[in-house]
């Protein structure tokens, strides 16, 4: 196994790693929309969010050897279901092959974030 760390996109907060890469398959940490640049969460809408974490996501991936193409499953926590359909929106538009996918409510997120997604792929090299 070997655990990926990349600074464009942000350090864990906890004893974590951003990812593992494990043979040919990478296993994300979940992302929230803490900008890499600043450390902080800039982003205030849901869709604001998603777009960060999703971009947090991309820089991890690729630091692994994958990319968003290559994800199979997706895990996305929502702080409220009532941002779904808002969220759904800009997930499309960077998970264009569609992965597998599972989608909660959850009570609380860290830093009290409202969106965040952790994710399996295939590795390109």
């Amino acid at each position: 196994m070997k655990a990926i760390n990349t600074e464009n996109a942000p350090s864990a907060i906890g004893p974590y790693s951003q990812a593992m890469v494990s043979g040919s398959m990478v296993y994300t940490s979940g992302q929230i929309a803490i900008n890499p640049a600043s450390g902080n969460i800039e982003a205030k809408t849901i869709e604001e969010q998603t777009h960060q974490v999703c971009k947090n996501l991309k820089a991890v991936l690729e630091a692994s050897g994958s990319s968003l193409t290559q994800v199979v499953k997706t895990v996305c926590f929502l702080s409220n279901m009532d941002d779904f359909a808002a969220f759904n929106a800009v997930y499309a538009e960077y998970f264009t092959s569609k992965p597998a996918r599972s989608c909660v409510a959850v009570k609380t997120l860290p830093k009290n974030v409202l969106v965040e997604i952790d994710c399996i792929a295939e590795r390109l090299i």
